[in-house]
């Protein structure tokens, strides 16, 4: 069956009632589904009448939802622009910007969006007055919103990049007096960073690294389960990194975070310390060489932090 006649055939097995594609990747989709049931060239013929209005009619459908999300946009925006007020006015026009912030977030799950709310200045709105509000809510609405922009969109990411973005996130993620923002921050922070080289750089030159230790340091159970998860990612895709952190004294860190109750965000921290360092390997790397005997005394002191109270020949698979 070719292509054409598939389309043709599913109209009418759907009649009048097809639902059109609701954006121009709902066509994308159904375009590559026809295309995929025959390699077949298409028929010569002429389009049909039906075939053409039907495809025109999506179009149109598709392109009108477009401009109504776009409008959408730019209406949270205005509301976005607006000054505060005080009293009862005031406590609901924030929960009008608020309600605008998880609307622009939603809207720009769609790759389209995230693209049209960047060249109508939304991310610079939010990166220069949202994420600095006075209102928590305010600033990790601001965030997510930043992190579903950037999630798998290196335009929108090299845009927030060089307008200094990051710099902004990681401070909200390590001072930040509410625990939902500095998490959030971080959310969007791992949507600059990861798989983007750029982000990356400047994550380094930031101290990043440093961020990510604190977070996992901290009181917050999501940030540091977030903050060893993002390390280990981070380490394991790029593994020329980890002597820049074992110079940081990372693993001396991690293995206090260890010495805490228990909690399964260890889970990722004992994966930065796989990622870090394999000390039994090390320390027979090191054994007689006299000009690294203060290595070897630092990781057989690790490892007995690390592991203490247990035999020294215990399987290394129980530890």
């Amino acid at each position: 069956m070719s292509m054409d006649t598939h389309i043709e055939t599913t109209m009418a097995e759907g009649g009048g009632n097809r639902q059109h594609p609701h954006n121009l990747q709902g066509i994308l989709r159904m375009a590559v589904e026809a295309g995929s049931v025959s390699d077949a060239p298409a028929p010569s013929e002429p389009m049909s009448e039906e075939r053409k209005t039907w495809l025109r009619e999506a179009l149109a459908e598709v392109c009108k939802g477009q401009k109504d999300e776009v409008e959408q946009m730019k209406e949270c925006l205005a509301i976005l622009r607006r000054d505060g007020t005080k009293g009862r006015e005031g406590e609901e026009e924030e929960e009008e910007r608020e309600d605008a912030l998880e609307l622009l977030s939603e809207l720009c799950e769609n790759l389209d969006n995230a693209r049209d709310l960047m060249v109508l200045g939304g991310l610079d709105l939010c990166f220069s007055q949202c994420l600095s509000d006075p209102q928590g809510g305010i600033r990790w609405r601001a965030a997510q919103l930043i992190a579903s922009c950037a999630q798998n969109m290196p335009e929108v990411q090299c845009h927030l990049l060089n307008q200094g973005a990051l710099s902004r996130l990681l401070h909200l993620t390590d001072t930040d007096p509410q625990p939902t923002v500095r998490v959030k921050a971080l959310y969007a922070v791992s949507c600059l960073v990861r798989e983007q080289e750029a982000g990356l750089r400047a994550f380094l030159s930031l101290d990043g690294f440093s961020v990510l230790m604190r977070g996992m340091q901290s009181d917050i159970e999501k940030l540091r389960t977030k903050s060893a998860f993002l390390l280990v990612n981070l380490l394991t895709a790029h593994p020329e990194h980890r002597d820049t952190v074992l110079a940081m004294g990372m693993v001396q860190q991690l293995v206090s975070v260890l010495h805490s109750p228990h909690s399964p965000f260890h889970e990722h921290v004992l994966g930065a310390l796989c990622c870090l360092e394999l000390l039994n390997q090390k320390t027979n790397e090191l054994k007689g060489k006299v000009e690294c005997q203060e290595e070897l005394e630092f990781c057989e002191r690790l490892l007995k932090a690390c592991f203490q109270g247990q035999p020294p020949d215990d399987n290394g698979m129980d530890r």
